[in-house]
């Protein structure tokens, strides 16, 4: 499933939930956590010998929270596989933009591409960490990375140019 996380979307899979351990994969890292969940919406929640404290307030339309932690709110949508699907089918007929954008400020965690690599829809160009999170950014038509304008370890901005991609791709 997706959560989106403001501008933020997050890939997680349950892997296994035993009573109040639960193994997940948040953009494909592996997480294991103990969770409690109280009938007033609070949650505790234990990472790494830390505890987390959050209160889930639902929204209307049930998967939507809204989610108090750590004097910070976050609004969060939970996106089903069906949903999923829809907003794929949906992306995958936008067309691909001459350049990749980050959506937030944030971290590059990783470039796997150099200039002048020919990509195919659906492949990863840039891993960016924001609020603890990591997202692969990926392109949905071929095209060639013309230049890369960040390296990994950099900081990003929101709305910033982190690389620009030539869309006249040939057939071979």
């Amino acid at each position: 499933m997706e959560i989106h996380i403001g501008e933020r979307i997050a890939d997680v899979t349950l892997v296994s939930k035993e009573g109040n351990k639960v193994q997940l994969t948040i953009d494909g890292v592996p997480y294991e956590v103990d969770i409690v969940m109280a009938e007033n919406g609070s949650c505790s929640i234990l990472y790494g010998g830390r505890s987390f404290n959050t209160e889930l307030i639902r929204k209307e339309g049930g998967k939507r929270y809204t989610v108090n932690a750590h004097y910070q709110q976050y609004d969060i949508d939970i996106i089903d596989s069906q949903a999923k699907y829809l907003r794929m089918r949906k992306g995958a007929e936008e067309k691909q933009q001459d350049k990749i954008v980050s959506p937030m400020p944030g971290k590059v965690v990783k470039i796997p591409v150099k200039v002048g690599d020919r990509l195919e829809a659906g492949d990863i160009v840039a891993v960016i960490e924001a609020m603890k999170m990591q997202s692969n950014y990926k392109v949905n038509s071929p095209c060639i990375v013309k230049e890369i304008l960040v390296g990994e370890g950099d900081s990003v901005n929101s709305n910033q140019t982190i690389m620009t991609l030539d869309l006249n791709v040939q057939a071979d």
